[in-house]
């Protein structure tokens, strides 16, 4: 502006014909006003004097020609910007020094785009999509398999075990018996439905059973106690014309001897040693 019928504010010098700055309604010259009020520049350290522009950031101040990038010194004036450690450096400049690569492409993550974060890793979210139907992943449930990632249901349709009983899909876990996968809680005995992950059980038709039910359905009976004779309650029994015995029951009718590995005869249902046979 220039005056003509003023005096500076600051030193009271007319102002006539001369050009002055307004600061809350009061008039000075510019040497004063520089000298007052300018704001120091970032870059050279001058004032910004009252006829330059000044450009401010975080409260900070640049004249026009000095706001540029730290890196490679392009103008940064009406240009997008990061800062970083107090320097300021152009979206490009700022990419190559500090941006995350993405874990697919290798491609920098530009400043201002969506990026996603798994596993320790930065990912486009175009890129962070399922493996098999390419659909985005964003938020949603996913397994990863030798470094891949898919979506639930792919998951389930290309790897995933189905239990044999119920066929469900096993999504941890389990238990495989004759070379199928079941659910640790539809591994079950086939008659009376306990548990038997991590029991004892007898099978029978590509069956599990557990070891009461088996004996009682299909465990041949000692014919001197009556029991069942399983495997699991020893590996010795005495088989003699469609007859068994436990190995501990396999003994003379009259005088209880042991005939294991002895000769014996019979008599009717009973089984004698030779000298009792004999008498």
């Amino acid at each position: 502006m220039t005056s003509s019928n003023t005096d500076c504010h600051y030193c009271l010098q007319s102002l006539r014909g001369r050009k002055y700055a307004l600061r809350e309604e009061n008039a000075y010259c510019v040497s004063c006003y520089d000298s007052l009020f300018a704001n120091p520049c970032e870059e050279c350290k001058q004032p910004i004097e009252c006829d330059s522009k000044d450009l401010a950031y975080k409260g900070r101040h640049w004249h026009e020609r000095c706001f540029k990038c730290a890196k490679c010194s392009r103008s940064l004036v009406e240009k997008p910007f990061a800062a970083k450690d107090e320097l300021l450096l152009c979206t490009e400049c700022y990419s190559d020094e500090y941006s995350s690569k993405c874990f697919h492409c290798q491609k920098t993550i530009m400043p201002g785009s969506r990026k996603m974060e798994f596993k320790g890793s930065s990912w486009h979210e175009s890129c962070f999509v399922c493996q098999y139907c390419r659909q985005p992943l964003g938020t949603k449930p996913l397994i990863t398999k030798d470094n891949e990632n898919y979506c639930m249901p792919c998951f389930e349709k290309q790897f995933a075990h189905h239990c044999y009983s119920c066929k469900k899909v096993i999504t941890s876990g389990g238990v495989t018996y004759h070379d199928q996968p079941w659910h640790k809680e539809c591994f079950v005995c086939a008659e009376c439905k306990t548990h038997l992950s991590g029991q004892r059980f007898i099978s029978k038709d590509e069956y599990p059973y557990c070891v009461d039910c088996f004996s009682k359905l299909y465990a041949k009976k000692c014919a001197a106690c009556k029991k069942p004779i399983t495997a699991l309650g020893g590996p010795k029994f005495i088989s003699f014309e469609e007859r068994q015995w436990h190995g501990e029951c396999f003994n003379c009718a009259k005088c209880s001897v042991s005939l294991v590995g002895q000769g014996f005869l019979t008599r009717q249902d009973d089984v004698l040693c030779h000298e009792c046979g004999s008498a």
